[in-house]
Parts: C-alpha cells; sequence; structure tokens
C-alpha cells in the first residue's frame, strides 16, 4: 500500500506540475474505491493537493511561470464565487437535488472542457502562444473570446504577463464564474481554472498552469487547515502520497517549458475525458448499486493517470533527445 500511495503520487504530482489541476478529482475517487471514509479521502486528498502545489509553485517560480497579480485577484474573486456557490449548494440539498445536480455537472464540465480544449488543440486554430512568457503575446496567438474581452476598456486596465491588458472587473468576472463553479462541485476548480486563464483571459498556458498553482496553494492551505482542525487528514495517507509527487510535480513543471504548447492542451483534454469517463461509471455504479462499477472507475483513474504521465515523460524526452541532436549538427 505504501509504495502504491508513493507511485501514485508521482503520476498525480506530474499530472499536477505540467496541467496547473489539484487532481483532487484522480485522488479523492481513489480513495474512496479503496475503502476510506468519505471526509478521511476529502480531507488527505485536498492536504495532498496543497502539499504538491507548494512545490509546483516553487518550480513554475523558478521558470518565470506565475503572474502573481493576476494570481491575487483570481483568489478575491474565487472566493467570492466558492461562498456564493456553497450557500447555492445548501440551498439544493434541502431541495433534495444536490447529489443529481453536481454528478451531472460534474461529468458534463469534465467531458465538455475535455472535448473543448481537444478539439482547438488538434484544429487549425490550436494556437502556439510562445513559452517565452517575458515577450509579448501576439494579438494571432490569443483565442477570440479572450479577445473579446480584453477589448471592453473598462477602466482600471490590468497589466498581465506577455504584455497583455484586461479590465480588473472582467478578471474578477472570471474568477468569479470559476469560483462559483468550485463552490457548487465541492472541488479545487483547477480544471476549470487553467482553461479559463488561457481561453477567457488570454495569457500564455504556461503562465495558466503556473498562476493556478499559485491559488491553490492558498485554497488548498485553508481547507487543508479547516479539515485538519476536525481530525480528519490522514498523515499515512498525505505523506507517502507526497513524497512521490514531490519528484513527480517538479518534472511535471520542468516539462512545461520543454513539451509543444499544442500538445500540453490535447494531453490536458484527455485527462478530462478520462477522468469524466471515470465519475460517470462510479455515478452509475451507485445508481445501479453495482460495486464492480467503482473497482472499474478506479482503474480507469489510474489508468488516466499513468496514460496521459507517460505521454508527457515521452514528449519530454522526445524533445529533449530533438534539441540536443540540433545543438551537435555543425553549423554549414
Amino acid at each position: 500500500m505504501l509504495g502504491l500511495f508513493v507511485g501514485f503520487g508521482v503520476l498525480i504530482g506530474l499530472l499536477f506540475g505540467f496541467f496547473g489541476m489539484g487532481g483532487s478529482f484522480l485522488v479523492t475517487p481513489a480513495l474512496i474505491v479503496m475503502g476510506y471514509k468519505t471526509d478521511v479521502a476529502v480531507a488527505s486528498g485536498l492536504a495532498f493537493v496543497f502539499g504538491t502545489s507548494v512545490i509546483a509553485t516553487l518550480k513554475h517560480r523558478d521558470l518565470g511561470q506565475v503572474d502573481y497579480k493576476l494570481g491575487v485577484l483570481m483568489i478575491a474573486g474565487t472566493t467570492a464565487g466558492i461562498e456564493v456557490g456553497r450557500i447555492g449548494l445548501h440551498w439544493m440539498q434541502d431541495l433534495g437535488v444536490a447529489n443529481t445536480f453536481v454528478s451531472v455537472t460534474y461529468v458534463a464540465l469534465l467531458g465538455g472542457i475535455g472535448m473543448f480544449v481537444t478539439y482547438r488543440a488538434m484544429g487549425d486554430d490550436g494556437g502556439g502562444i510562445s513559452h517565452d512568457v517575458d515577450e509579448d503575446v501576439d494579438a494571432d496567438d490569443i483565442p477570440e473570446i479572450a479577445k473579446t474581452i480584453q477589448s471592453y476598456d473598462i477602466p482600471p486596465m490590468m497589466s498581465l504577463r506577455g504584455g497583455i491588458k484586461v479590465s480588473l472587473w472582467m478578471i474578477l468576472l472570471v474568477a468569479f464564474a470559476t469560483g462559483l463553479l468550485s463552490g457548487l462541485l465541492g472541488v479545487g476548480g483547477g480544471f476549470i481554472r487553467m482553461p479559463a486563464l488561457f481561453y477567457l483571459v488570454g495569457v500564455p498556458v504556461p503562465v495558466a498552469v503556473g498562476t493556478d498553482l499559485f491559488e491553490i496553494v492558498f485554497s488548498g492551505g485553508i481547507g487543508s487547515f479547516l479539515y485538519a482542525m476536525d481530525g480528519a487528514v490522514n498523515l499515512g495517507i498525505v505523506i507517502p502520497l507526497l513524497a512521490g509527487s514531490a519528484f513527480g510535480a517538479r518534472l511535471g513543471a520542468a516539462a512545461t517549458s520543454i513539451v509543444d504548447e499544442d500538445d500540453i492542451k490535447v494531453y490536458f483534454g484527455v485527462m478530462l475525458l478520462l477522468g469524466a469517463v471515470a465519475v460517470a461509471v462510479r455515478e452509475v455504479g451507485g445508481i445501479l448499486e453495482m460495486p464492480v462499477l467503482d473497482i472499474v472507475s478506479l482503474v480507469i483513474i489510474l489508468g488516466a493517470a499513468t496514460l496521459v504521465s507517460g505521454a508527457v515523460v515521452v514528449s519530454s524526452i522526445r524533445e529533449l533527445r530533438s534539441e540536443s541532436s540540433t545543438r551537435a549538427t555543425p553549423a554549414d
């Protein structure tokens, strides 16, 4: 079991550092299927996400991929959205429709965002904003939705990494919307915020990943502390997961500056699609009272983590070999 947790930590850490999503939709369901109580699974998964986000954020900071100004603004807007979402969730619980709403919305969001990101990345207009975040972003590489949002000249205007200027109110609106979904679904929301920062605000993907991780440090830290006060955090789970992810997160963060950006978006989309399938299978198993589908869901989760992590590593090695071969070729 110790080896399983360490290995799983490496996989999730690599995905976490590469995509900037907390991995709660992978870790928490896996712990529940393993037989842990729901509050322990949620609390331990959140504590793991907090620890991994610190590790990955430090690596992204070294790479210059964290926009602290944008991160603080997103924290403010997201916090307000989460609170409104929490109130809305309690209201739906009183009506007895909360579980159905959360399950359907969760699968729809994972699948919908996954298909959208994969389609855009594999299409001719997939975009390719440079990884060099110190340079100004080419207007042709910014998604159309982001261009529209940036066009609203509502003071005060905020200057972001890559020479991007966006209204403060547009940033807060995007942050509030993603926070609202996070509050309603009870998840960290990294799989919502990362594509939102790119497709809606227009920041480069590496910066979107790094800034999302920076935000998770705070949201994950607060949540972990509150759960720890209730004694729900199981350190026997968290420590081996963090031991594995300490390596995986830094490897994943480093890979964002090596792997082609279109590949990042394709892998992200595939990860979300497989996550949607896993969650849907688990929910169907609960409705039909078929525990075997919980095992199938766990297999899909572990398989997805292994598949996408392997693809990231292979792509990184391929890029490094290509660069090495280019340097080794004598100049004409």
